[in-house]
């Protein structure tokens, strides 16, 4: 066959450059493996089909109400019943609960995340066990009993894929002690719309089977699902549910306040779980691309000054008889060898690449988590390969029958004469565009990446008002199996007092919210409350704030000073047999000033109005002496518990023993290593209590930088694009100029004979590289700028990025372009005049 012996031939002729050879498969694995390695991530998590039976026909539906900032409201469950009652467009609804839990029964105690199904939820969902059965409609009501699923991820990675853990019995407590038998595990799945642990049904809650569950609207903790009716597509679902949710809402206006616009939205359950990290893959797809762009045009850079050198072996090939075809042919079978020596670099460097950038996409995605290497890797690598090699094959211009270098006519590209080989316009051209090319996609790249960078610099350096370094925070969930709330209350006691004995510690507090952990999670928006002199106006919301609970010393542990007033004592503690003292509370700054403008806030009184809080769990005693005016008796610095970057916090502070415990953390500041407290303290809380969990043990510092996590991967993911990209551009541009300084030595020596100064050729060819650099710059600019505004139609999230980042990446690249024009300039400058000369 004719193209197996171009093939031979072609590899008999890459053996005569190993070192042409190694740079072009060196660069065309980083591009290819790059790319193939993102595209098989973005198939993964964006593109592949669920493993939910059905998926096509799931939606996702969610109630929000940004006019407050709550991006997901949830449901009740009486919305529930009328969306049920009403929609006939979607033929079942699946209803799912996120809830903490302390288990014990499977190995170490421990504090899990939790699902609460009804039992439609998973012939909703379509999915099935791996072992045992899942939870059905005969697993619902309050006289059925309590069944759990454990999640696969839950059983291989923490129970080993035990399959003795069918039929076993485990304790939860969240709200309300409840036992359960284990009855299942799921199959992999994307652990939609939270990663738990379990799956149980609604016995396992008392909360959900409480009247105030069942009958309030507004105490809203649903997610919704639903499949759609044969035949039906999403637009039809969404008219039908507008139109339902539109008269709940007309039916009961005083569930949904108007400056809360609340609204409810439906998607493909799978554009649901993709969204958050779409954005974020298709700029990594991009950056990819540019990287293959500049890979390309750098080899093309080098088969140009290659195809020069060999115009000599071309035109004797073409006075032979050979045609323009053939030429190319051979050209093609070259590319190919290098193209799918390089391809296959690229795969096998491109499989630990994937696996690493899984990780990174799983901070946005949780569909990433179960991400697995597939085939598409393979033939990706394939496809951009043979995208490579067609147009290496067809960059060079090739000699034909009727030319020659020499020859009268226009120059076609190559030149031949006696001696070496000179580039000719057309190819010199061909050279600078790509070299500028580069130049323009490293400048978009190192703009983008200059702006994470920046962004993280400016995130890390944010003060937050808490003392980050010598305060550690552990999970010690309160467990009230058993206990009555004083007694609960009790044992945090015991354990503060205990641990402030240890060596080093300074101050011990318990608190239900480490910041940025778990602040967001805690509230939402905060509840509605009122103050002295606050006048409720009709139809309007009360303001609100987040409600915390506390223990005496929490902020001196947490190094923020209590600016008016005094903190909590013990005569504030309010236990069962105290109430009848006032109720006592602290307030934030922002608050203070808010509700008591140019006042003094101490002893003046705020009590909370949210309808929500009817709900609350607890004696009729405790419901109205949570819903009590509480004199104020500190006011304290903010607390932005939620947000890395600090914001006003309108917060409210209670003593911690006043009712039923909730959250369980613990802060201890130490002035030594807060990490060599961990054992000491495990050891304190279990010889008080076996069976209590004691969890992820991290300093303020630690967790915030954790929460900085996605930052500082997108600046380190974008930042090696960046620099990778440089690196090639930079070697690209001093490749043309070597190459261009090569082809023009004998010009260079007639300069000199006639007394050209060796500094003006120094001089000229440094300007050359800054013209290249300065052309990509202004190009990569335009560039860049057209690609922002397109995205920014459709990805919310890409900004501009601002003057400094530009201009730092600018200054970069023009002088990295001038450093990199030094080495051929000064070889221009020390030509030998003589044998330049007799070169020719």
């Amino acid at each position: 066959m004719p193209f197996v012996r171009d093939l031979r031939v072609a590899a008999h002729s890459l053996r005569r450059t190993p070192g042409l050879v190694i740079a072009v498969v060196l660069t065309l694995a980083l591009g290819i493996g790059a790319n193939a390695a993102i595209f098989t991530l973005v198939r993964g998590v964006l593109l592949k089909p669920l493993v939910n039976r059905g998926e096509d026909r799931l939606i996702y539906i969610r109630q929000s109400a940004p006019g407050i900032g709550e991006e997901n409201a949830a449901f009740s469950v009486p919305e529930l019943q009328d969306l049920r009652a009403s929609v006939k467009t979607v033929s079942a609804f699946g209803d799912f609960s996120a809830m903490d839990f302390t288990m014990i029964g499977l190995g170490e105690p421990r504090s899990i995340r939790g699902g609460v199904v009804g039992g439609t939820y998973f012939d909703v969902m379509g999915l099935r066990p791996v072992l045992g059965r899942l939870i059905g409609p005969q697993d619902d009501g309050p006289q059925a009993a309590g069944v759990v699923v454990l999640t696969y991820r839950f059983w291989t990675n923490s129970l080993h894929k035990d399959a003795s853990v069918l039929g076993k019995t485990v304790r939860l407590g969240s709200i309300g002690d409840r036992s359960a038998t284990v009855i299942g595990v799921l199959e992999p799945c994307v652990p939609y719309p939270e990663d738990t642990e379990i799956i149980g049904n609604v016995v396992i809650s008392p909360h959900h089977l409480s009247a105030t569950m069942v009958t309030g609207r507004i105490h809203r903790m649903t997610e919704l699902f639903g499949r759609l009716a044969p035949g039906v597509a999403v637009d039809q679902a969404r008219a039908e549910l507008l139109s339902a949710y539109s008269a709940m809402k007309r039916d009961h206006p005083e569930a949904y306040a108007q400056e809360a616009n609340f609204q409810i939205g439906v998607k493909l359950l799978r554009d649901q779980i993709t969204s958050g990290a779409r954005t974020v893959l298709l700029v990594l797809l991009a950056a990819s691309g540019l990287v293959f762009i500049i890979a390309c045009c750098n080899v093309a850079n080098l088969i140009l000054a290659r195809t020069v050198r060999r115009e000599g072996e071309l035109a004797v090939r073409v006075a032979l008889g050979a045609s323009k075809g053939a030429l190319r042919r051979m050209l093609l079978a070259e590319s190919l060898l290098l193209c799918g020596a390089g391809a296959a670099l690229g795969v096998m460097s491109a499989q630990p690449l994937v696996a690493i950038l899984a990780r990174y996409a799983s901070r946005f995605s949780i569909r990433a988590l179960d991400f697995r290497v597939d085939s598409s890797l393979l033939w990706v690598g394939a496809a951009l390969a043979i995208v490579a090699a067609v147009i290496l094959a067809f960059v060079p211009r090739l000699p034909s029958s009727g030319t020659s270098g020499t020859s009268s006519g226009k120059p076609n590209g190559l030149s031949l004469s006696s001696g070496s080989a000179r580039i000719t316009g057309s190819t010199s051209r061909r050279q600078r565009i790509f070299a500028v090319t580069q130049i323009a996609a490293s400048f978009v790249l190192l703009a983008g990446a200059s702006t994470l960078i920046t962004t993280l610099i400016a995130l890390q350096r944010t003060q937050t008002g808490l003392d980050t370094q010598h305060v550690l925070a552990i999970d010690v969930p309160a467990m009230s199996y058993g206990k009555t709330p004083a007694q609960v209350a009790d044992f945090y006691k015991e354990a503060i007092r205990r641990i402030d004995a240890l060596p080093g510690v300074s101050k011990t507090a318990f608190g239900d919210v480490v910041p940025w952990r778990d602040g967001a999670d805690t509230t939402g928006p905060g509840f509605q409350f009122s103050a002295d002199g606050h006048v409720h106006a009709a139809g309007i919301e009360d303001p609100r704030a987040h409600s915390r609970s506390i223990s005496p010393g929490f902020f001196a542990a947490l190094g923020v000073p209590i600016v008016a007033g005094r903190d909590f004592n013990t005569l504030d503690y309010q236990n069962n047999d105290q109430n009848d003292k006032e109720p006592v509370v602290i307030v934030s700054e922002t608050l203070a000033r808010r509700m008591f403008p140019n006042q003094d806030a101490i002893n003046r009184h705020v009590y909370w109005t949210d309808p929500v809080l009817q709900f609350f769990g607890g004696t009729d005693l405790e419901k109205a002496r949570l819903l009590a005016p509480h004199r104020i008796i500190g006011v304290t610095a903010d607390i932005d518990d939620e947000h890395v970057v600090p914001e006003p916090a309108a917060t409210i502070y209670s003593p911690f023993d006043e009712g039923a415990i909730f959250g369980g953390r613990l802060f201890i500041h130490t002035a030594a290593n807060p990490y060599a407290l961990v054992s000491s303290v495990t050891r304190i809380i279990r010889d008080m209590s076996a069976d209590q969990p004691v969890e992820r043990a991290a300093t303020l510092e630690d967790i915030r930088a954790e929460v900085l996590t996605p930052d500082r991967l997108n600046s380190l993911v974008f930042g090696v694009f960046a620099a990778v990209a440089l690196a090639i551009a930079v070697v690209g541009v001093a490749g043309v100029l070597a190459f261009s300084v090569s082809a023009r030595t004998r010009e260079f020596g007639i300069r000199l004979a006639l007394g050209s100064e060796p500094q003006r050729l120094l001089k000229g060819v440094i300007t050359e590289g800054a013209v290249m650099a300065a052309a990509g710059v202004l190009a990569g600019a335009a560039f860049g700028f057209v690609l922002a505004r397109l995205a920014s139609r459709y990805f919310l999230d890409v900004k501009m990025p601002g003057a400094l980042p530009v201009f730092v990446s600018a200054f970069v690249l023009m002088a990295v372009a001038v450093i990199a024009s030094v080495l051929p300039a000064a070889r221009a400058a020390r030509v030998d005049v003589m044998q330049a000369l007799r070169s020719e």
